[in-house]
């Protein structure tokens, strides 16, 4: 007997243990992945800028309710194209709203029916408990059951209580349908890669565990308030669990195939893999971790909460790559790669082999400057229509990639009223300067009405309503209300009222929260972009030991993320038709394509450095890009693929960074770490690893090999 099997024989009930341990964890916490949607919420006015005048608007408009409410807009047009509605259809739109006002859900005194100026439309408003959840679908029903008696017109419902439907309707299933497609995905590359039965599954395994610690950990905190969760969050934490933790687990396992085929004992091969791998997979996660929890100096309530919760699940993933998996490899050996395992003796492909690999490490070694060079210029072609992205929010029309209800009626509704009519600019002020404050508000150019909200609730109708000595006048503007410029009459409004004296006046509603969140994603990104940089610099420093080298490795992540958005620009306008991204769209762009994008150079140089450290910078760029390029390649397709499940939801915004992420890190796999960064290191040489001891270390040419 060996002595090398004498202490895997001691060492036998770690490995075990940490697989039961995992199953008894994965069994009690692995339904967590499926109830995050008890805990979230989709109510938007839950997100906005912490610190906006629009934020302190929401908090004032409560007090001018008897109860909170989400408004319904019920809107008719006739059933003729161009037909126009008579005094008769107005008294029974009238009377059908009246009748509403029994169904569940229905909370004060329902509005009149009220006609467009051009006749072929009305408008009426219904008002909902803002705690309906499940219920809002009947709600709603009932009320266009009531509506639908009108005769000779069509009927559709707007508004947030509509809009909040549509949108439960999309996160509707997002734990089953998003973790399945992208669980599938995963499963067939890793299959088509790697030719194993065994190995993908161990590794699907180990990524569903990661994510129900997670989502478990994710679900008490919110329970408790601690941190907020909605569907875009909920979205993200899946699909990023399952692809950073396959990340981790590809580096690992591929480290340890490279060990079984040098030694025969199991045991001493999973030591040396985790004494490789280890480092640079925690510093990978450690990227883009402090990366995310960069994102808590955000005033966007919603990037905060993606902070933590991202972190978790990056920790998550990190624990079951470094514990689980090496557990069953352990246990397993070479039949976790049945039936192309690894055989004694053979080794890792070296520059001068064949395959594919080799030949991109032999182009590289034979013209290092001209492939940077030409590289370099494309990134640059592409980074140059990066300014062309409009980032300024997403039309309401464009919120839903699929055909939303609210939004067709929302469309009908701009048509026949005023383009803000249902979203009116909503202005607090002093009472005892009402009609100063609404006086200047209607010298405002692009306004079309000004109103103040009286006890009876209906424009015009009674006395106005005081509370705290101070009254509410809605504003409406002529533009529709997610349009450029409603958002600029916003700003005329607030200098118009600011300037009256003793109004304190504040000026909120729809327009103004998509005009104050577009001015703090701006505001963030100035903050946020520059800590992530230097959390992903020390990192790197420490990691590499050297300073050039981090500042070059930066540098490429920065450039392929600016020629993504360029990319992406052109993509989205004349390819999925976007006239616009979220305003948060590329802060999230920024966190995870530089974070995720700095872990495959991690991957990369860490094997490049200990390469180097043996034969020199030169052919330890050749040997590290041979040996970690087939892996490398299939972590970032992996990551790529998963992200891109994020388009299964049918919202703007979750398609927008589905298409960025996934783009970007094929961009990053195949170019930037294949080509541009080797080139570059290569034709510096070892003055890129200054001041660090390898910008010492002489170069050593191969030697001839059998």
């Amino acid at each position: 007997m060996s002595t090398a099997s004498k202490p895997a024989r001691r060492l036998i009930l770690l490995p075990v243990f940490l697989v039961l341990a995992w199953l008894v964890v994965g069994g009690a916490f692995g339904p967590y992945a499926g109830k995050l949607g008890e805990v979230a919420t989709n109510d938007q006015a839950a997100f906005l800028p912490q610190s906006a005048e629009s934020t302190k608007v929401v908090e004032a408009q409560k007090k001018f309710s008897r109860q909170e409410t989400v408004p319904a807009i019920v809107v008719w047009t006739s059933d003729e194209d161009g037909g126009k509605l008579g005094p008769g259809q107005q008294r029974a739109a009238t009377a059908a709203l009246a009748s509403a006002q029994d169904g569940p859900g229905v909370t004060g005194e329902v509005s009149p029916a009220l006609p467009s100026k051009d006749g072929e439309a009305l408008e009426g408003v219904v008002q909902l408990r803002p705690d309906l959840g499940e219920e809002l679908p009947d709600s709603l029903a009932h009320i266009r059951e009531a509506a639908e008696k009108v005769p000779g017109t069509v009927v559709q419902l707007a508004g947030p209580a509509a809009s909040q439907a549509d949108l439960s309707d999309a996160f509707a299933g997002i734990d089953g349908l998003l973790l399945g497609v992208a669980l599938v995905t995963v499963l067939v590359i890793l299959l088509l890669v790697y030719r194993s039965v065994l190995l993908p599954l161990i590794i699907i395994i180990g990524a569903v565990f990661a994510l129900g610690v997670s989502c478990a950990v994710v679900y008490v905190l919110a329970d408790h308030d601690i941190v907020r969760v909605d569907g875009q969050v909920q979205g993200i934490l899946s699909i990023l669990v399952i692809g950073a933790a396959t990340d981790y687990a590809l580096l690992l396992t591929a480290r340890f195939r490279e060990e079984l085929a040098r030694q025969s004992d199991r045991w001493s091969a999973m030591r040396a893999a985790l004494r490789e791998s280890a480092g640079p997979i925690v510093a990978s996660a450690a990227t883009v971790a402090l990366g995310l929890l960069a994102l808590l100096l955000s005033d966007l309530t919603n990037n905060r909460a993606l902070g933590p919760v991202g972190a978790i699940g990056i920790v998550c993933s990190v624990l079951s790559a470094l514990t689980f998996l090496p557990a069953v490899l352990v246990l397993l050996g070479r039949a976790a790669y049945w039936p192309s395992g690894p055989k004694k003796g053979q080794t890792e492909p070296e520059a001068g082999s064949t395959g594919i690999w080799s030949k991109v490490a032999r182009l590289v070694d034979r013209a290092p400057r001209k492939v940077w060079a030409v590289t370099l210029a494309g990134l640059l072609v592409c980074a140059a229509f990066m300014p062309t992205l409009n980032s300024k929010g997403v039309p309401l029309e464009e919120i839903f990639v699929n055909d939303a209800p609210s939004v067709a009626a929302q469309e009908t509704l701009g048509r026949h009223f005023p383009g803000g009519s249902g979203n009116p600019i909503v202005v607090i002020a002093e009472a005892d300067r009402a009609q100063q404050v609404t006086a200047a508000a209607e010298d405002v150019p692009g306004v079309a009405g000004v109103s103040v909200l009286t006890e009876s609730g209906r424009p015009g109708a009674g006395e106005p309503l005081v509370v705290d000595g101070r009254v509410r006048i809605d504003v409406t503007p002529e533009a529709a209300a997610d349009s450029d410029a409603a958002k600029a009459t916003v700003v005329d409004v607030r200098e118009a009222v600011h300037a009256v004296p003793g109004a304190d006046a504040l000026v909120g509603g729809y327009t103004a929260q998509q005009y104050d969140t577009q001015q703090t994603a701006e505001h963030d990104r100035n903050i946020i972009v520059p800590v992530v940089l230097i959390i992903i610099l020390v990192i790197l420093i420490g990691l590499l030991r050297s300073l050039l080298m981090p500042l070059l490795l930066v540098a490429t992540v920065a450039l392929n993320f600016l020629a993504t958005l360029g990319i992406a620009s052109l993509v989205f306008e004349h390819v999925f038709g976007f006239t616009g991204t979220d305003a948060s769209v590329p802060l999230y762009g920024f966190v995870f394509l530089v974070a995720l994008g700095v872990d495959y150079n991690i991957f990369l140089m860490s094997r490049v450095r200990e390469e180097s450290l043996i034969h020199g910078t030169r052919q330890g760029v050749l040997r590290g890009l041979t040996t970690t390029g087939g892996v490398i390649t299939s972590a970032g397709v992996v990551l790529a693929a998963t992200f891109a499940a994020l388009g299964v939801i049918p919202l703007a915004f979750l398609v927008q960074i589905a298409f960025i992420v996934a783009f970007g890190v094929l961009l990053d796999t195949l170019v930037v770490r294949s080509l541009l960064v080797p080139a570059l290191v290569r034709d510096i040489g070892r003055t890129a690893w200054w001041p660090g001891a390898l910008s010492r270390v002489p170069e050593e040419e191969p030697e001839p090999r059998s």
